[in-house]
């Protein structure tokens, strides 16, 4: 597929390339260039703060697991059961 770069630097990507890789009106594109290459990936940007927070509820988890204070389960379908009320 070819696009043209327009005046104001901007390209338009066809849609079937839009299609395919699922991207809408509103997603971030991190843009380089890599060995004269034009690289564009899409990503996803969290809030500030987002990580550390997911990295300080893993962090108490692993601290209930380790006193007893957090179900821990085999394998998915012990967790299916337990979630669905099967395992008293």
């Amino acid at each position: 597929m070819i696009a043209e770069l327009r005046s104001k630097s901007q390209v338009t990507i066809p849609k079937p390339l839009i299609e395919k890789l699922g991207l809408s009106a509103g997603d971030k594109l991190e843009i380089f260039e890599d060995k004269g290459m034009i690289c564009i990936i899409p990503v996803v940007v969290y809030p500030n703060g987002y990580v550390d927070e997911i990295l300080e509820d893993v962090e108490k988890i692993r601290r209930d697991v380790k006193a007893g204070l957090q179900p821990v389960f085999n394998n998915v379908d012990d967790l299916i059961a337990s979630l669905n009320g099967d395992d008293q």
